[in-house]
């Protein structure tokens, strides 16, 4: 296992280096300015002064590695410098965000709290109601508790998300009045009342995300369970005495959870993608909503450092998976 994940951490590298190579050439060879969002009465001499101090006027290639050694150096200095209180960077030019000329990485920082508290609470829970839901349906299939849940899964998956909560805002919050339809990212959480304020805000967004997650996850389970139900050693187990329980919880249940990994695995860079129509809905600042405006506004820099975490928080995730994978069948091996 262990010569596996090192094969499969050198291999990343020429694949993260490709997909950063890609995602700089498409991002480049896009119509935009970064003076775009400069008003028409700046001189054109200005104007020129600014992009060059953003680096703007000088040659692809030399901006493309300038960029990696940004991104894999510097910026890491200054998030242990951060960390440990000593200046390790010093004055090395950082990645710097054409919209607000504040450094991209202080900016994203900002954002990640936000969208782990949202994005990431509502994985969680999704997660949770999932697997019980997909279990009980495969066991107890055709049941009415399998038909009522296939019926709202169904639901959950098809109605996208930006219609579910339009629909809940009308519903909880215009009518009833139950849950604030904008989400307060200043609110900080100080005493019992400003917790409670904090949970109402979350649950309308929560609620539509998780409906969603909890949907996708719990077809991909109910499927695998119903797979692995079947099968000779099913049989073998029950025939020998053993209990219900033990036969699903423990064996069925195993097996079942490896197709189901790579879905919850590959379903987390989705956290910090944060989900870009929802956060739009609800108004949550996050890194769905920093990703759109950095777009808008021709923000190449923002655009490209926030694709590029995206793209290696799902390299690293397929790894996990993969890892998973060994530790929940003693079949598989890689070495």
């Amino acid at each position: 296992m262990l010569t596996f994940t090192i094969r499969r951490l050198l291999l990343a590298i020429p694949t993260l280096l490709f997909i950063s190579l890609v995602i700089f050439l498409l991002l480049e060879l896009a119509p935009g300015d970064p003076m775009s969002q400069v008003p028409l009465t700046v001189p054109p001499e200005v104007k020129q002064k600014m992009r060059e101090a953003l680096g703007a006027d000088q040659p692809m290639f030399f901006r493309y590695m300038l960029w990696l050694k940004q991104f894999f150096i510097i910026e890491p200095l200054h998030i242990l410098g951060a960390i440990t209180g000593i200046d390790l960077a010093g004055d090395a030019q950082r990645i710097i965000s054409w919209q607000s000329r504040s450094p991209v990485a202080d900016i994203i920082a900002q954002r990640i709290p936000q969208t782990l508290t949202v994005i990431g609470a509502a994985y969680v829970i999704g997660v949770l109601i999932a697997l019980p839901i997909g279990i009980y349906s495969a066991y107890r299939q055709y049941s009415w508790f399998d038909q009522l849940g296939t019926f709202i899964s169904m639901i959950g998956f098809s109605v996208p998300t930006f219609f579910t909560g339009v629909l809940l805002i009308v519903i909880f919050s215009v009518n009833l009045g139950w849950f604030p339809s904008i989400y307060d990212t200043t609110l900080k959480v100080t005493d019992w009342a400003s917790f409670l304020k904090q949970v109402k805000q979350m649950v309308l967004p929560v609620s539509v995300l998780a409906l969603y997650n909890a949907a996708q996850i719990s077809r991909y389970m109910r499927s695998s369970m119903l797979d692995n139900l079947g099968q000779d050693y099913v049989r073998t187990a029950r025939s020998v005495g053993m209990t219900e329980r033990v036969v699903v919880l423990r064996d069925v249940l195993r097996n079942s959870m490896i197709p189901v990994v790579t879905v919850i695995a590959l379903g987390i860079p989705t956290i910090f993608g944060g989900a870009i129509i929802t956060e739009q809905v609800f108004k949550v600042n996050g890194l769905g909503q920093l990703l759109i405006s950095a777009i808008h506004a021709n923000d190449l820099p923002m655009v490209q450092t926030l694709t590029f975490i995206f793209a290696i928080l799902i390299v690293l995730f397929n790894l996990i998976a993969d890892v998973l994978y060994g530790i929940l069948d003693p079949r598989i091996r890689y070495d």
